[in-house]
């Protein structure tokens, strides 16, 4: 059975080119559209790897980051941020909030797939 993957973003477009691009890979997707609609599938239900959108309504992908870090089970996983946002000062609150990694959109499906096989080691 492959892993699952968490991905939350606002993107309709993102969301299905991710979704397409792990799906292809043998991986299980769950989709969240914010930050609060990814919190639906922290219910105990295994979750190997959350990708998400920095910016995003409702909930952004910094409380999700800390939301995620409280929650029982779910504190070791991994968390990647896939976004437009390359200030450094961002990648650091990222970093402090517990992100794992950070991938610049637009992004080459290669370069996702590599950074994901890195994170799931």
């Amino acid at each position: 059975m492959g892993k699952t993957i968490l991905i939350v973003d606002d993107s309709e477009s993102i969301r299905e080119v991710v979704s397409f691009t792990l799906e292809n890979e043998g991986y299980n997707v769950l989709v969240g559209v914010d930050g609060k609609d990814a919190l639906k599938f922290l219910d105990g239900q295994s979750i190997d790897l959350v990708i998400t959108d920095l910016h995003m309504p409702v909930m952004d992908g910094i409380e999700l980051i800390k939301t995620v870090r409280k929650t029982e089970g779910y504190q070791r996983i991994p968390i990647l941020f896939l976004t437009t946002e390359s200030q450094v000062a961002k990648k650091m609150e990222a970093k402090e909030a517990g992100a794992t990694g950070w991938i610049i959109k637009p992004f080459v499906p290669s370069k996702l797939l590599d950074a994901i096989s890195k994170v799931l080691r």
